[in-house]
């Protein structure tokens, strides 16, 4: 009878266990939309309809650059370096000097 005791307290351990990663995991789900939806929001005032639509598109194709784009920009019209809204023409303009800047050939030997 013992080890069926040891058992049930090892089983409701565990069960505690798995419900405080399931909260755990919630919070961070919370969290997650919480900020996602605070950064489209302050996109919304950093740029024009038009500008939003050009990066939307853009992060289709690539994801990890945009969001690291976007972070920028908001960085850049927290700190009032740039005129907001930031228009599609000058989102166009800062694409280009990013993408000048990371290009690189890389040549691989077959």
């Amino acid at each position: 009878m013992s080890s069926n005791r040891e058992l049930e307290a090892i089983r409701q351990k565990r069960l505690i266990e798995l419900r405080q990663q399931l909260v755990e995991e919630q919070q961070k789900t919370d969290q997650r939309q919480t900020s996602q939806v605070q950064k489209q929001s302050l996109l919304r005032e950093i740029l024009t309809s038009e500008a939003r639509q050009r990066l939307n598109r853009i992060k289709l194709v690539k994801p990890d650059f945009i969001a690291q784009l976007e972070l920028q920009l908001i960085q850049i019209a927290q700190t009032g370096r740039v005129r907001l809204p930031i228009n599609d023409e000058q989102l166009k303009q800062m694409l280009i000097q990013l993408q000048s800047g990371k290009r690189e050939t890389k040549f691989r030997r077959m």
